[in-house]
Formats: C-alpha cells, structure tokens, sequence
C-alpha cells in the first residue's frame, strides 16, 4: 500500500464535467486521501461542488486495498446510490493508476497521476452501448498545506 501514499493528503482545485446532453460544467473539486487500519486500507473521498450555486454534483468515497494472494490492488467506490468494485492497474513512472468499470451497457476507462508540477490530473472516458466514447471528465487539484 506504501506504493500510493504519493495520495495522501487533502487536495483541492477544479474540474469539469461533460454530460451526454453536451456542453460542460466546471466544477470546484476536492479530494481526501487517507491510510486508515493502520494502512491496509486507502480512503479516498472526493467532492464536487457547482462553481455558479456551490451545489454538490458529484460526491464520492473509495476504498483501495492490496490483496496479497493475488498481488493485485482492488477498489471498491460508492456513489450515486450504488457501488463498484475494480482492479487498479499502478502505472510503470509510480506515481498513478488505471481502471475501468463496467454496468450494462456502460463503460468508462479512467487514468490518474500525478504531473510534473504534483498536480493530481485524472481523465474519465465513457462509452455507452454502441455509442463513441467520450470524455466523461477531467479533474487538476493540487495538495494543500
């Protein structure tokens, strides 16, 4: 698990949204990571806010664990009701991971990392059916003191 603690901390900054009815919506973000059971666990909590009426759009909470028989890391997220579970894929520079999930006819492929400048990027794609896939959203926060 010490191989994301380069998430650990609170993170704040923007991002935006692209609903399928097109156009986008920016967004104030935030982002909670914390160890938790004495680091078995990574808490992840995140948090989108309207920037014109300070509404919450999107709210999030993970849990990212490592499961030692299989040496995979495993996510479990919850949010809009329901919950997924996932693979993290860490990527080959060590600072982000890949994962994807699946319902339905749904589909979405997601990068995080961390950029040169520390900042914590990630880009969400969506693909519906036979539909092309599209940006679903992108988010830039950096660390706080």
């Amino acid at each position: 698990m010490q191989k994301l603690s380069f998430l650990v901390g609170k993170w704040s900054g923007q991002a935006q949204v692209f609903p399928a009815t097109g156009g986008s919506l920016q967004v104030a973000w935030g982002e909670d990571a914390q160890y938790k059971l004495d680091g078995l666990l990574l808490e992840i909590e995140a948090n989108g806010r309207n920037k014109v009426d300070n509404k919450v759009v999107r709210q999030a909470l993970g849990f990212v664990s490592y499961d030692d028989s299989t040496g995979a890391y495993r996510m479990r997220t919850f949010n809009d009701g329901r919950y997924l579970e996932t693979d993290l894929k860490l990527l080959d520079e060590g600072k982000g991971f890949t994962w994807h999930f699946e319902i339905g006819e749904i589909k979405t492929s997601s990068v995080l990392r961390i950029n040169d400048k520390g900042d914590w990027t990630e880009a969400h794609d969506i693909t519906v059916g036979s539909q092309p896939t599209r940006k679903l959203m992108e988010v830039r926060v950096s660390r706080q003191p």
